[in-house]
């Protein structure tokens, strides 16, 4: 009897260890929606102890207020009633949060507390804002002119152009120019192409065409990429009477398009994290639970005597894959939450060096040169030194993991006084990066190596940490030669207020 009380105190202990270890603000609720207790995350960060939360109603915590929620909308009433978590998303004064409950069940598989999570998700509607703009102002570029219009009776002669499209076109003239077909407006083949999809009615619709991109000719000679809607007029009877067609010029477009493309491409890589940040909180709720109960009932197993080698030595299996699950969890978890950041002014030369130093695979670099050609101005900036450490130490092994374990890696600082940017250069010697891989290298599981050698998350997490300094990672130069990686970093001004830490 007293075993038995020892493991069920051992087994509510570790309960405990789990529910305090979860990572978002979390509290247990009861069917009346009374609040039982929190986890350490939630005291914290909502700034309260357990004698102001135990007996307290939710909706006083949660919502502010002293009557319940209605009974159709409220999250608990439906938990219980479907046995089935339910979240939803709401902007708690200059904040935004998901709120996710789940059941508990008991051994009849009756709802007997609830557990409710607080998840801030600020980050990513600010993300999701910034999108939104990008592409509210391409529109806005797109559809600032008028379109070309251009008419033409059933032969493809040409009966009217607006004046958009004579200045698109040039020479027509109402038919007495140079234009006066259609088939000069395109090159050859070209306008019998579009006639044979108009007339095809598994091409958009019989009559009706969309030509997102394609090339028209004007009375120069000179090739223009348009936009392009095209439908056939029909009479009365249903046949046949003139075609039209709206284009839209793209060189505008075009133009805008290459300025914009590193921004797009950066705001989708951002977009990309904060997906997987949601993917990470399912994650934590959904895996870490069970996980760790695989982990605690091995751990008992292993401990028991009365067990031969053999299965110890199974059990021995099941206890590294699961604690190799949970380090896949934990980085993770790097796209859902920031963790407090200790920022101070630190010297860039002293972080790297300091970096290589803290590298603990030194037979990997056996073979391998390491030259650090380092400014000697003053290279200043505001970071968090260990969260840098761990970014320069994943650039380092990614280096010399591109070379094979043979070669140079080259880490160089330099500062450019006219961007106020301090900048950090790793080249290494290896083989280069394929070209289809170059936009696919900070995508979190992108990998080339074998499976089961790498989680594909080193460089997405180096991209989450550079992005959380207000900082930019990018490929210089990649080639048969090797791999060239930058990192910018916002000069510190010394105007600003901050801390001095000296990394010597």
């Amino acid at each position: 009897m007293s075993k038995d009380l020892d493991i069920l105190a051992d087994e509510t202990y570790w309960r405990m260890r789990i529910f305090d270890s979860l990572s978002y603000p979390s509290v247990i609720i009861s069917p009346d929606k009374t609040l039982m207790g929190a986890n350490k995350k939630f005291y914290e960060t909502l700034n309260l102890s357990f004698k102001e939360i135990f007996g307290k109603k939710c909706y006083d915590t949660f919502l502010d207020k002293n009557t319940p929620c209605n009974s159709n909308r409220c999250a608990i009433s439906k938990v219980i009633k479907n046995k089935k978590s339910h979240s939803f998303i709401l902007k708690h004064h200059y904040r935004w949060e998901e709120r996710v409950f789940s059941p508990i069940f008991d051994e009849n598989n009756e709802v007997v507390y609830i557990i409710a999570s607080i998840r801030d998700i600020t980050r990513t509607k600010s993300l999701e804002g910034q999108l939104h703009g990008v592409k509210e102002f391409i529109s806005r570029v797109i559809h600032s002119s008028a379109s070309a219009i251009v008419a033409a009776d059933r032969q493809g002669n040409i009966n009217l152009m607006n004046s958009v499209a004579k200045e698109m076109f040039g020479d027509y003239n109402g038919g007495k120019g140079k234009l006066k077909h259609t088939e000069q407006l395109y090159p050859p083949g070209k306008a019998k192409e579009i006639m044979r999809m108009l007339r095809d009615e598994n091409v958009g619709g019989m009559g009706k065409l969309l030509i997102p991109r394609t090339t028209i000719v004007n009375a120069h000679g000179e090739k223009i990429e348009v936009e392009m809607s095209a439908a056939i007029i029909y009479d009365d009877k249903g046949n046949e009477s003139a075609t039209m067609a709206i284009y839209n010029d793209l060189r505008d477009k075009i133009k805008v398009e290459k300025e914009l493309k590193m921004t797009q491409e950066q705001l989708a890589q951002s977009e990309k994290m904060a997906s997987l940040g949601q993917l990470s909180a399912g994650v934590a709720h959904e895996i870490n639970n069970p996980l760790t109960g695989v982990l605690f009932y091995a751990s008992l197993l292993l401990e028991r005597s009365d067990i031969d080698e053999s299965m110890k030595e199974d059990l021995g299996y099941i206890l590294e894959d699961a604690n190799r699950c949970k380090e896949i969890v934990k980085s993770l978890l790097v796209y859902s939450r920031s963790t407090g950041a200790k920022k101070n002014i630190v010297q860039l030369n002293d972080i790297v060096k300091q970096s290589l130093n803290l590298i603990r695979d030194q037979q990997k670099f056996r073979n391998i040169k390491i030259i650090k050609d380092f400014s000697d101005e003053m290279m200043l900036i505001h970071a968090d030194s260990s969260k840098l450490n761990q970014v320069l130490i994943n650039l380092v092994i990614n280096a010399a993991d591109a070379m094979d374990g043979v070669g140079t890696i080259t880490l160089t600082t330099y500062k450019e006084k006219s961007t106020g940017k301090i900048s950090l250069e790793i080249k290494d010697t290896g083989k280069g990066i394929p070209h289809e891989n170059l936009s696919k290298i900070f995508d979190p599981f992108f990998t080339t190596k074998e499976v089961g050698k790498s989680t594909g998350l080193g460089l997405s997490i180096v991209y989450g940490l550079i992005e959380e300094h207000g900082s930019k990672i990018f490929v210089k130069k990649t080639d048969s030669q090797g791999t060239t990686f930058v990192v910018e970093f916002p000069m510190y001004v010394a105007s600003e207020k901050i801390p001095f830490l000296c990394n010597s």
